[in-house]
C-alpha cells in the first residue's frame, strides 16, 4: 500500500481552477509533488535569476513597489511594539497612548513612525497604482495582477480607517463617526450597514474592540497574502514591464542583468533611504493626539480622514445617494475593468504610451486643475439646482442633473482630445484617467485645505 504522501492525485475542477489563475502547468501525480511545486512557484520565485537591464531604471518604476512592501513591514514591527502598551477600550485606549508617548521609551517615536508610515502608504500605493496604468502595465498576463492592486489599495485604505479609531481622541472618534454615518445613505440596508460598521447604533467599545480587532489581525493577514500574491503575479509575467524609448523599436531580446546584486542592491539602498526619511520626520514632527473623545461635543468643521475627504467633498456637491453610493461605486468598478477595456493596441512599457499621449496627458490634468475649483466655487456660491429646479425631487435637482452634466462633459472631453489629436483609443482612455485621477486630488486638497467652520470655502491662513 502506498503512503499517504505518495497517494495519487486525480485532476479536478480545484486542478482547473489553479491553472486558469496561476496559468502554469500542475499535474503533480503524488501528494508530495504537488506540495513542492506550490512551494517552488509561490515561494522561492519572487524574484527573477536575470531581468532586462532596462528595468534597472529608476525613473521608470521609482521603486514604489518595494517602498510599499518597506512601509508595511514598518507598520508590521511598530504595531506590534505598540500592542504592549495599547488597551482597545473606551476608558483607557486614550490613557494608553498618552502613557505610550510620554511614559515608554521611545514610545513616542514608534508610534510617530507608525502614523507616518500608514499615511506615507496610503500616497506610495496610490503613485504606485498611477505608475502602473500610465506606464500601460495592465495588458495581457498582468490584466489580473491590476485587479490585485486595486484589491491592496482597498485593503490600505481600510487598514488606515480601522486603525484611526484607535487613540480614541476627538479627531479619531468624529472622522469616524462622519464616515460611518455614510453608510447610511445606501438605499435599503443603510441601516443595517451602519450597525455593523459600529458594532450597534452609536460608536463605543463594540466599536472600539471590532476596529482593533479588524486593524491588528484580519486586514493584515488578507494585505499580506494579497501582496504575495500581487508579487509572484508580477515574476510569472517576466517581471517589470520593460520600458522603450519613444524613437526606438522594441527589443525583441532585450539585454538581461543578474538580480543579484543589481536589483538587490538598488531596492536595498531604496528601502534604507525611505526607513531613514521616515525615522527623521518622525524625529521632528509628532502624531496629532486632541483631546479625549467626547461623544457630546463634535469639533467644528467634523471632518473624514484625509484619504476620504474626497468623497466628503463631493457630499456637498452631489445628493448623498450620488456622492457616496454611486460615485465611489462607478469609479471602484471602473478602476475594476480598466485591464479589459477595448484597446486600440496593448503597448506597454514607456510613460505616458508615445509623445502624443504624453501631450494628452497635461491636457487632461491642467483642465483638471482650472476646472475643478472653478466648479467647487461656482457651486458654492452660484449654482442651486434645488432652486433653479423648483418641485423636482432633492435626488434628481441635486444628484441625476449634475450628475448627467459632469458624464456629459467627460465624454465630451473624451471625443473632443480624440479627433484634435488623432488619437488611438489608448491615449484617449489615458487623458481622461488623468483628468480623473488630478480632479479627484483637487477636492481631497480642498476638503483637506480649504474647508473651514460648517465646511464652507476658506482660505487656510484665515484661522
Amino acid at each position: 500500500m502506498p503512503e499517504d504522501s505518495d497517494r495519487q492525485v486525480r485532476p479536478g475542477l480545484l486542478m482547473r481552477v489553479w491553472r486558469s489563475i496561476f496559468r502554469t502547468p500542475l499535474t503533480p501525480r503524488t501528494e508530495r509533488e504537488r506540495k513542492r511545486v506550490v512551494l517552488n512557484h509561490l515561494l522561492i520565485h519572487f524574484r527573477p535569476v536575470r531581468l532586462p537591464e532596462r528595468t534597472l531604471r529608476y525613473t521608470h518604476t521609482f521603486g514604489l513597489g518595494g517602498m510599499s512592501f518597506v512601509l508595511v513591514l514598518l507598520l508590521i514591527l511598530t504595531g506590534i511594539l505598540m500592542m504592549f502598551v495599547y488597551e482597545p477600550v473606551p476608558g483607557q485606549a486614550y490613557e494608553s497612548v498618552v502613557s505610550l508617548r510620554e511614559q515608554v521609551r521611545f514610545g513616542g517615536l514608534v508610534r510617530n513612525i507608525h502614523h507616518w508610515s500608514a499615511n506615507l502608504l496610503v500616497l506610495v500605493v496610490f503613485l504606485h497604482l498611477l505608475r502602473t496604468y500610465f506606464t500601460g502595465a495592465f495588458h495581457g498576463a498582468r490584466q489580473f495582477n491590476w485587479v490585485i492592486g486595486v484589491l491592496l489599495l482597498l485593503f490600505v485604505l481600510a487598514a488606515n480607517f480601522t486603525g484611526y479609531l484607535l487613540p480614541w481622541d476627538q479627531l479619531s472618534y468624529w472622522a469616524i463617526t462622519i464616515v460611518t454615518g455614510m453608510l447610511g445613505y445606501f438605499p435599503a440596508i443603510g441601516g443595517w450597514l451602519q450597525r455593523v460598521a459600529r458594532g450597534g447604533s452609536e460608536i463605543g467599545g463594540a466599536t472600539l474592540i471590532n476596529f482593533y480587532t479588524f486593524h491588528t489581525t484580519v486586514i493584515p493577514v488578507t494585505l499580506l497574502a494579497l501582496m504575495a500574491f500581487h508579487f509572484w503575479r508580477v515574476r510569472k509575467a517576466g517581471g517589470v514591464v520593460v520600458p522603450y524609448g519613444y524613437d526606438e523599436p522594441t527589443e525583441e531580446k532585450p539585454r538581461s542583468t543578474l538580480f543579484v546584486p543589481d536589483l538587490l542592491l538598488r531596492e536595498f539602498v531604496v528601502g534604507l533611504v525611505l526607513v531613514a526619511a521616515v525615522l527623521m520626520f518622525s524625529v521632528f514632527v509628532d502624531a496629532r493626539l486632541g483631546d479625549p473623545a467626547n461623544p457630546g461635543m463634535s469639533p467644528n468643521p467634523a471632518k473624514a480622514p484625509w484619504y476620504f475627504l474626497g468623497i466628503q467633498e463631493l457630499l456637498l456637491h452631489f445628493h448623498p445617494l450620488f456622492a457616496v453610493v454611486m460615485i465611489p461605486a462607478v469609479a471602484v468598478l471602473a478602476l475594476l475593468a480598466i485591464p479589459y477595456l477595448r484597446y486600440d493596441s496593448e503597448a506597454a512599457g514607456e510613460w505616458f504610451l508615445t509623445r502624443k499621449g504624453r501631450d494628452m496627458v497635461v491636457v487632461g490634468s491642467v483642465v483638471a486643475l482650472v476646472v475643478t475649483p472653478a466648479l467647487v466655487i461656482l457651486d458654492e456660491y452660484v449654482i442651486d439646482f434645488a432652486t433653479w429646479l423648483p418641485g423636482v425631487p432633492p435626488g434628481v435637482a441635486n444628484g441625476s442633473v449634475p450628475a448627467l452634466l459632469t458624464l456629459g462633459a467627460l465624454i465630451g472631453f473624451y471625443f473632443v482630445l480624440k479627433r484634435r489629436y488623432s488619437a488611438s483609443n489608448n491615449e484617449s482612455i489615458q487623458a481622461l484617467f488623468a483628468l480623473l485621477a488630478v480632479g479627484f486630488v483637487v477636492l481631497t486638497a480642498t476638503g483637506v485645505w480649504l474647508r473651514g467652520p460648517g465646511m464652507a470655502l476658506t482660505w487656510p491662513w484665515s484661522g
